[in-house]
């Protein structure tokens, strides 16, 4: 059977309005401004409201993607959510926010692959959609991650901020949309970056909110020295797959952690800054966010043009790492 060639038909992206700057953050823990700016790139960060969730900030996203590709809820046949904040254990972020647009004929489900878990979906999708078993899926990556950030640490709570990002996806002309995919875990690096609380293993208690079990906890020095191996190795195995070189790529999509990671990353592409996508400074890291927004944005920014070759590319908790190789 020959597949279907699948791509991007759509994109969108929603933050929430609330603006947390660093100069807040100085006053909240032991931090300044220029710290932050010089290790992270960071300046300010978007904060879901007390009344938000996530499948709220997936559903603004999720409209803006279907009107960008010029179909209705209706007609999608798949909604997959990457979150590691979703509203509840379950029912499904995915199945809420099904609801809420009114795509009553879409399966429905979550994943979790923390911040790689947009390229994740991206994969999953792709095999429903080059298949022939579904025509038009949605695919979002969002989290919520003020709700789960300790604001006393001051290692991980200037890190993170709120945010969705939405692609429709569906099949496109022959040669273009997704030529690869990388995906990859280790999970012996999962006690690194890691929520202990809330689940089976922990359940929530007494003990477990006395603990701070509930909030990220980070080995931010291990997680640093990860990433920047495995941006590069999974970028360059995705170019591997599609058959390019480093000189082919017209814009490099990174997850959005650190701005030394993305420099490490273009250092071993050898693109310069300009065919790379940048907005940690106005959003910091939100996780399986922080690249559907980056692409949302570069279209908005007439960045990609048709025939373009993007590369996605991220790590995240698990340990996890996915990249991808597109031609626009």
């Amino acid at each position: 059977m020959s597949l279907l060639p699948v791509g991007v038909l759509g994109t969108g992206k929603y933050v929430p309005d609330r603006i947390l700057t660093n100069k807040e953050l100085e006053s909240m823990v032991e931090t300044n401004d220029e710290w932050i700016v010089t290790r992270t790139g960071i300046r300010e960060r978007r904060i879901a409201a007390d009344n938000q969730a996530t499948s709220d900030l997936c559903y603004e996203a999720a409209l803006k993607a279907l009107d960008s590709a010029g179909i209705t809820a209706d007609q999608l046949d798949l909604i997959i959510v990457a979150t590691i904040t979703p509203d509840m254990a379950f029912p499904s972020t995915a199945c809420i926010l099904q609801e809420k647009l009114g795509a009553k004929k879409a399966a429905a489900f979550d994943l979790s692959a923390a911040c790689s878990g947009f390229v994740y979906g991206l994969a999953n999708a792709t095999n429903f959609i080059s298949t022939g078993m579904y025509k038009y899926a949605l695919v979002i990556g969002a989290d919520s991650l003020s709700k789960i950030t300790d604001y006393t640490d001051r290692n991980t709570c200037i890190l993170f901020g709120d945010g969705a990002g939405a692609v429709v996806i569906g099949q496109v002309p022959e040669g273009r949309g997704f030529q690869s995919f990388e995906l990859g875990a280790d999970g012996t690096g999962g006690p690194l970056l890691k929520i202990e609380g809330g689940g089976s293993r922990n359940p929530a208690s007494h003990t477990s909110v006395d603990q701070r079990l509930h909030y990220i906890y980070m080995a931010g020095a291990e997680v640093f020295k990860f990433a920047v191996r495995i941006m590069g190795n999974a970028a360059d195995e995705a170019l591997r797959k599609a058959g390019w070189d480093k000189s082919d790529i017209d814009l490099l999509v990174p997850h959005q952690a650190n701005t030394r990671i993305i420099q490490s990353s273009l250092n071993r592409l050898e693109l310069s800054e300009d065919k790379c996508m940048i907005n940690i400074d106005k959003y910091g890291n939100m996780s399986a966010a922080s690249i559907p927004v980056a692409l949302a944005e570069a279209v908005e920014q007439g960045r990609l043009q048709e025939g373009d070759r993007v590369v996605l590319v991220g790590f995240g908790g698990g340990l996890t790492w996915g990249a991808s190789a597109i031609v626009w």
